[in-house]
């Protein structure tokens, strides 16, 4: 048979199953600023022949490929996994790639020192003069000085008629072998097809503790950006406001969602648009463009970011529905069709048509809202319903901001099916919100958040965990009282490395507009509350909130060790970081005591007795490998629950 036609000799290494690696290449996964990137692929080829391996990685905009060795791991099970590691430490999208070689230098060695330690009375001379034509094309491409000296000193031992054992003890000496590995020739090298990418965020993106508010319950923009050092100084990393657009008049909200609003009711704020403007214009009643522009650098002077709440919808009012009525969903009658999800509807509230022939005009159109209060200095966003609205615009969307400003940070209010979560976070939203509201029992979370910690997730999805949002009052909460309350928010705090709070938290806010429904009584939504910073809770969030930033294992979220507490309402885990042990024991049950036995795992590493520290209360307790007794009560302050720090 003829042989095969080819331009180039066929490859004899195989690079398979590289990780990280998100659907093949198509999404990119997702580290921050200083995180460590762990590679591993399976590399191997036919016959005995030594093989080298490396990463290859760039920096954002970088011309030149730095590389990281690989190493072979489980050598007993599959023999062929390489892993390795990179840092990332700048933001934006890095590549890797993994490039492998028959190391000829490597194979020849083995195989001398095993006939050497073998004894076989064999002459070895041709052996030994094969290894000097591998010193001499090795020499002709060294650039390192010490490399090239030792190399040329090997050859002069090798070609005199020095004793047989100095001419081993040479070839397979150490120095000759690092000399070699720097020098020699990749034979067959390859690579992945193509470069894989991670996409690098701040740190912030990662770990962070929002604070959510109405603009209008605090006065505006001029008292908000009073409240901003009080803000900072309980420890929040995010100030986030609700839209702040000026609302239509038009079927109008009054409250409790009532369809007939009264005179002084001053409407939802998704209901954006008005005489004043639409999504380029703020409120009138809450202040001005520069009063945004001067909340944002005040922020920043305080180490905070600003987040809005953005809300791709139109009140009857907003000027897009007489400028460019092709881009709202109109029925056949004329009739525009308003934002619905029964049992919930928004009568104030249309739909943009994101099927209309203009479309791209549309997201333009966004484009420029996103990027007018990026300029206004908005760092973050959280995005009302985006899985409503088309995937490709999120990626395309989320790209076009990120060229403005790397920095900016996307949260996705996504509150639907797994997939359409996860294909948001794939396509670049840098957080989600999670079903962590509803997950309520010790099997619940401990199935869920494995999900989220340990799955493939753990690549791209951030989770967010908020225990109430202004739509969202749970029937724990509403049960439960101020002890529930308290359960929720250390648990938020302390299993995510991002968590948020809205401001009718701390005042324990829990009344229904009816049983068995999540809506509040007297929504802030569609009325102005009389807010100040000066809920009771604040206190504890100032402490969890310092405990957090104090230590780096409630920082990360693939950390997290379940503790069997012999009892299903105490839910206690562990989150470790290299030096840093925090211990987690809550009562889930908010209206009795409970007690049981929390077992510490050997597989923890800690000593057989150690000491903890009850960072809340400052207290220290004896605690050891094996069972420990807890009792908690919701109803005794101190005995709430326990962030332990072992000492």
């Amino acid at each position: 048979m003829p042989a095969p036609k080819r331009s180039e000799r066929p490859r004899r290494i195989r690079i398979a199953k590289p990780a990280p690696v998100l659907d093949n290449g198509r999404y990119a996964v997702k580290r921050t600023v200083g995180d460590t990137v762990a590679v591993s692929a399976d590399i191997f080829r036919d016959g005995h022949e030594k093989l080298k391996a490396v990463v290859k990685y760039k920096a954002p905009g970088g011309r030149r490929w730095l590389e990281a060795e690989l190493h072979a791991v489980d050598a007993h099970v599959s023999g062929v996994r390489w892993a390795g590691e990179f840092t990332v430490e700048t933001p934006g999208t890095w590549q890797w790639t993994v490039e492998a070689w028959t190391d000829r230098w490597a194979t020849w060695h083995d195989e001398l020192r095993r006939k050497v330690a073998a004894d076989l009375d064999e002459d070895l001379t041709s052996e030994l003069s094969e290894g000097v034509i591998f010193l001499k094309r090795a020499l002709e491409r060294a650039k390192d000085q010490d490399a090239k000296g030792s190399i040329e000193w090997a050859i002069g031992v090798l070609e005199s008629d020095a004793d047989i054992n100095h001419q081993f003890d040479v070839a397979l000496g150490p120095e000759l072998f690092q000399a070699m590995e720097l020098s020699q020739e990749r034979e067959g090298a390859c690579a992945l097809e193509k470069p894989v990418t991670v996409e690098v965020d701040r740190v912030r993106a990662r770990f962070s503790a929002w604070y959510e508010l109405f603009p209008r319950s605090f006065g505006g923009f001029k008292n908000v950006e009073a409240i901003v050092p009080d803000v900072a100084d309980l420890g929040f990393d995010v100030l986030y406001l609700l839209p702040f657009h000026p609302i239509g008049v038009n079927k109008r909200k009054g409250r409790n969602n009532s369809l007939t609003a009264g005179p002084d009711d001053p409407g939802s704020p998704y209901a954006i648009g008005g005489k004043e403007g639409g999504h380029f214009a703020v409120h009138p009643e809450l202040g001005t463009e520069q009063d945004v522009r001067d909340l944002c650098a005040t922020a920043h002077k305080h180490g905070m970011d600003v987040a809005l709440d953005i809300a791709l919808n139109a009140s009857a009012d907003h000027p897009w529905l007489t400028e460019h009525p092709e881009w709202f969903q109109q029925r056949p009658d004329g009739t525009l069709k308003y934002a619905e999800n029964p049992p919930k509807r928004y009568q104030d509230i249309y739909n943009f048509n994101w099927d209309t022939d203009d479309w791209q005009g549309l997201w333009n159109a966004w484009r420029d809202v996103f990027l007018h209060w990026v300029d206004c200095g908005i760092k973050c966003y959280r995005v009302d319903n985006p899985h409503t609205k088309p995937f490709a615009f999120w990626e395309w969307i989320i790209k076009e901001v990120h060229k403005v400003d790397r920095d900016v940070v996307f949260l996705s209010e996504a509150f639907t099916r797994r997939a359409v979560m996860r294909e948001l976070a794939k396509l670049g939203f840098t957080q989600s919100y999670t079903y962590f509201t509803w997950k309520n029992s010790r099997h619940e979370m401990v199935e869920y958040f494995n999900e989220l910690a340990w799955g493939e997730e753990k690549e791209y999805f951030r989770p967010n965990f908020f225990p109430v949002t202004p739509d969202i009052l749970h029937a724990y909460l509403q049960h439960g009282g101020p002890p529930a309350f308290v359960t929720r928010l250390v648990l938020a705090g302390t299993l995510s490395p991002s968590y948020g709070i809205y401001s009718g938290y701390e005042h324990f806010e829990n009344v229904p507009v009816k049983e068995g429904s999540e809506e509040y009584l007297n929504s802030e939504k569609y009325e102005i509350k009389d807010r100040k910073l000066d809920g009771p809770l604040l206190p504890m969030m100032r402490r969890l909130n310092t405990i957090r930033h104090e230590n780096p294992a409630l920082q990360q979220l693939s950390n997290v060790f379940w503790l069997d507490g012999q009892n299903d309402q105490l839910f206690a885990f562990a989150k470790q970081e290299p030096g840093n042990t925090i211990i987690t024991v809550t009562n889930l049950d908010p209206h009795h005591g409970q007690s049981g036995l929390v077992t510490i795992p050997a597989m923890l590493g800690l000593p057989p007795v150690f000491v903890v520290e009850d960072q809340f209360t400052g207290n220290h307790y004896d605690w050891r490998i094996g069972q420990n007794y807890v009792e908690l009560d919701p109803h005794v302050v101190g005995k709430q629950f326990h962030v332990f720090k072992v000492l």
